[in-house]
């Protein structure tokens, strides 16, 4: 039997439905909870450091949000986050795995350490969460979605970092292993992977890297919080419902370029 085909004027509504989404307290994390807020999602924003802009940008929303703190590269947080998502919405509806970390370092000068931890935070963290978002979903017996944001340089790498490149690499494959496996409990896994996107003072820090961008994309600027917040609304939405797998570039049409 054929689902049932929601009216366009419903597709992008997300009234009753409960978001975590990971990192919050950063540019591209609020832009994205502010976003789905927007579209009438409850927001559970994660934070594990910044604590003043989680809760600012919880408060901003309203009722409809709350910050909470959990070191996703833990069992037991991953764990203490779905339980807190749970006393106050009483349901899970889907997931954004933003939370990440982007050191730049030489690849000779990366320690085994350093590997370790950006694994830790930008694979095994997404990894956790899911996990714990499908024992959710199957046990309420409903479906859900799940985003993870990757980077562009999942797909092509940039000097400095062999690390963060390989770990957005392996989260767009752990994206379609997830979409693969999870499919039969009604859960939709797709990716968006960002280019660069405008954060305070990133100008007057990065002139000549900012310049370079602006050159490169055919549509000649940076992105904003916000066009990745749109993306993963498209996803997590019922106008994606046979969209599973996937992996949304959303870079202002700079992967189009030439590398040689």
């Amino acid at each position: 039997m054929q689902n049932a085909i929601p009216p366009v004027s419903s597709l992008l509504d997300l009234t009753g439905r409960t978001v975590i989404v990971t990192g919050a307290s950063g540019g591209i994390g609020s832009g994205i909870a502010g976003r789905l807020a927007e579209a009438g999602a409850n927001v559970v924003c994660h934070y594990l450091g910044n604590r003043a802009a989680a809760e600012a940008l919880a408060a901003g929303i309203g009722e409809k949000a709350i910050a909470v703190r959990a070191d996703l590269s833990d069992d037991a947080d991953v764990a203490a986050l779905m339980n807190a998502a749970l006393e106050r919405f009483a349901a899970v509806h889907a997931l954004v795995n933003n939370a990440g970390f982007q050191p730049v370092a030489p690849l000779m000068q990366i320690s085994q350490e350093d590997w370790a931890r950006m694994m830790a935070v930008n694979t095994a963290a997404p990894f956790l969460l899911t996990r714990a978002f499908a024992a959710h979903v199957e046990q309420r017996g409903g479906g859900g979605a799940v985003v993870n944001i990757a980077s562009i340089e999942g797909h092509q790498p940039a000097p400095g970092h062999a690390h963060y490149a390989a770990s957005k690499a392996a989260l767009l494959m752990f994206t379609k292993a997830a979409g693969l496996e999870l499919g039969a409990r009604g859960i939709r896994v797709n990716a968006i992977s960002p280019g660069l996107i405008h954060r305070d003072g990133i100008e007057e820090g990065w002139p000549e890297g900012v310049a370079r961008w602006k050159e490169a994309a055919p549509l000649g600027r940076l992105g904003q919080p916000q066009d990745i917040g749109d993306a993963a609304l498209f996803l997590l939405s019922d106008a994606a419902r046979w969209v599973s797998g996937a992996d949304l570039i959303v870079d202002g049409g700079v992967s189009t370029r030439s590398t040689w």
